[in-house]
């Protein structure tokens, strides 16, 4: 019979075989012969194909044996002996843990053991799950565009590295494994590389070629072959950044010459402001003179030149503290501290000097000059926008004034452009109302004292004001873009009433340089004629020498389509720019008008006499009329008609007049020596 002592231990044992029977891994107990004691059904479900050789008491190498023989074991086949040889090895002195990959496709983690008394424990895990999902993660993670690495946890050095990550940053062998992802930063040594709560952090790290790279960091924890790591991705970024920060400079400055655009003069002018309250700020607006001369004559390109020489001429003459802008065009702004106004002076002296030298352009010697206005912070403002609009008010007076020069703002130049833009509306006004009426002062033949034409002259008479003159009205429409309005009513106007005079006088009509930039100036001529019904030979117009100075294809073709249409157009103010003469070269004139400078005097200066001769010579051999303007009294007209002068005009004839007088004063007979009656008649 068992003793007490028996029946105890057979009782331990049996529990011990249930619990091991209820474990999810398989176990397999061997004794020190290497003989079964015991295995749970795990064990058997996951040998199932050799679990009919299971008994205890048998021998594990017969089992092996045998399950060689029916193929189970797939690495066995060639080296049975061998293979048998390194298992048994292994079972007599186990080794840890180990992965073997069955018959079956299936996966297992063998953990083998030695018991106390020199038997075995084996126990037997499949993994074959974790397998699929690490070879997923293998795919994806070698194939990945992105370059990824696997770090240790402990240590950040490099346990795996996909394809794209040893192109960026292996060595020339592509090695990678064991590398600190902090010997791949470009950044200080003390930068920590991942962020503690899984953020995206932001890096500079170098390549195998020592470029410079921006990469985000994402990390994530990651168990890779069993061991905690950490999953890294870093995604390049360097030309996202550059491109934002190319976006962000180009909202900042202007492309062209890279100095502040508008809309950042604005705010650092505002920063300027707000910190120095105490300390003087001059605010320097800059214009060029005469610019778009340059971009006709030589090309936009060369405009552009002339913009980026003047950007580096202000930048070369900006202190400490100051900065430039450019507001659009050819203007400037420099900003700029100051002590006391005589040393403010000085440095608006030697930017113009620096602004005025020559450069050779384009295969051309071109001389810039520029106009200043300057306004004074808090004094003339504590705002941007006040003070560029009072800096923009100064300027205008320094153009106004002889250009190449500078001003600074006065309080008086608030009123006037106030004045000014009182003005502007009330002669928006006038075009809706009718106040702008259309007078005409005749032509004569000076051999015969017959009126040829009348040339179309406007007046405004304000219902308050009275008569404003167009010497006051014209400037402010041509610098308000009302001209164009202005010029198409006086031209229909004049076409209109033209049409009720006799079928041998013309008109004439003046236009100013303005009207030709539209584009539109043939067509509106063109529709202009067809709706009142008059001649295009009855048509003149009257241009001055400021249009040709600009000299543009669109200039020249527009006149020469309005000749062939049978308009006859005229030089207005001959004699008064220093290339009249070459531009009788550039364009075939009908008529030449000497300006009434050379006619005032002519009774009393002889040299003027002598100009006058010259020019109608050259009008006659060149087939044009010559007509003089601001004949006074019978005696220059006396000399001019001696001297061969086709027409004159001038108050010795006749002043301006309404349309009412003109019909009356065509229509009467002896209309020649009503025109010879007293001044005023």
């Amino acid at each position: 019979m068992a003793t007490s002592r028996t029946r105890s231990w057979l009782a331990r044992r049996s529990a011990l075989r249930a619990a091991l029977d209820c474990l999810p891994q398989g176990i397999v107990l061997l004794d020190r012969d290497g003989r079964y004691v015991h295995w749970n059904p795990r064990y058997a479900e996951i040998y199932k194909g050799s679990a009919d050789l299971f008994a205890v008491g048998r021998r594990l190498e017969d089992t092996l044996r045998a399950g060689v023989a029916r193929g189970h074991y797939p690495e066995a086949i060639g080296r049975e002996g061998e293979w048998l040889a390194g298992r048994m090895a292994a079972i007599r002195n186990p080794a840890g843990q180990t992965e073997q990959q069955l018959a079956d496709g299936r996966w297992i983690l063998i953990d083998e053991r030695q018991t106390r008394d020199g038997g075995y424990v084996g126990i037997r895990v499949d993994i074959t799950e974790r397998k699929k999902r690490e070879t997923s993660f293998r795919i994806l993670f070698d194939d990945n565009p992105v370059p990824m690495v696997v770090l240790k946890s402990e240590t950040d050095a490099v346990l795996a590295a996909n394809r794209m990550a040893i192109d960026v940053f292996g060595d020339p062998a592509g090695h990678l494994i064991g590398v600190s992802l902090a010997d791949l930063s470009a950044d200080d040594a003390d930068t920590e590389l991942i962020a503690p709560d899984g953020a995206v952090v932001e890096h500079r790290f170098r390549d195998r070629a020592g470029t410079v790279l921006e990469m985000q960091v994402y990390a994530r924890p990651h168990v890779f072959e069993g061991e905690d790591a950490i999953l890294v991705a870093l995604f390049d970024v360097t030309e996202r950044n550059r491109a934002k920060a190319e976006a962000a400079y180009l909202a900042h400055h202007d492309p062209l010459t890279g100095l502040a655009n508008r809309a950042y003069l604005h705010l650092r002018l505002r920063e300027r402001l707000g910190r120095d309250q105490c300390e003087p700020t001059a605010v320097l607006l800059v214009d060029l003179d005469h610019f778009k001369a340059v971009n006709d004559t030589l090309g936009h390109h060369a405009g552009d030149h002339l913009l980026q020489e003047v950007a580096r001429r202000l930048v070369s003459a900006l202190g400490p503290g100051d900065f430039a802008a450019r507001l659009g065009g050819d203007e400037f702004v420099i900003v700029t501290r100051f002590d006391h106004l005589r040393a403010l002076r000085a440095t608006i002296d030697a930017l113009l000097d620096r602004l005025h030298e020559p450069l050779f352009l384009d295969g051309s010697d071109v001389c810039p000059q520029a106009s200043v206005g300057i306004a004074i912070g808090p004094a003339d403002g504590a705002e941007p926008d006040l003070l560029l609009r009072n800096a923009d008010l100064a300027l205008y007076r320094a153009k106004a004034e002889g250009r190449g020069t500078y001003r600074f703002f006065e309080a008086e130049m608030d009123d006037t452009l106030r004045r000014r833009r009182a003005l502007e509306l009330e002669l928006r006004a006038a075009l809706e109302t009718g106040d702008l009426t259309v007078h005409y002062q005749p032509l004569v033949d000076l051999a015969s004292g017959t009126v040829t034409s009348l040339e179309a002259l406007v007046r405004w008479h304000h219902p308050e004001r009275g008569a404003i003159p167009p010497s006051d009205f014209i400037p402010l429409a041509e610098e308000t873009n009302l001209i164009g309005r202005v010029g198409e009513h006086v031209l229909r106007q004049a076409c209109r009433d033209a049409v009720a005079w006799p079928g041998h006088i013309r008109v004439a009509v003046n236009l100013s340089p303005l009207q030709f930039r539209s584009g539109t100036l043939f067509a509106t001529v063109d529709r202009i004629l067809a709706e009142t019904g008059l001649h295009p030979a009855r048509l003149e117009l009257e241009i001055t020498e400021a249009l040709l100075l600009e000299r543009t294809e669109q200039v020249l073709s527009t006149l020469h389509a309005l000749r062939a249409l049978g308009v006859r157009i005229a030089m207005d103010d001959f004699g008064t720019g220093y290339s009249s003469l070459s531009y009788l070269r550039s364009f075939p004139f009908d008529k030449i008008k000497i300006d009434q400078s050379f006619i005032r005097d002519l009774a009393l200066d002889k040299e003027a006499v002598a100009i006058v001769r010259a020019i109608i010579h050259l009008g006659s051999s060149l087939g044009m009329k010559v007509t003089a303007e601001g004949i006074e009294d019978p005696s220059a007209a006396a000399i001019l008609s001696e001297s061969g002068c086709h027409e004159g005009q001038g108050y010795h004839f006749s002043r301006p007049r309404p349309q009412s007088d003109v019909l009356g004063l065509l229509a009467a007979d002896g209309a020649a020596r009503a025109i010879r009656a007293p001044l005023g008649a």
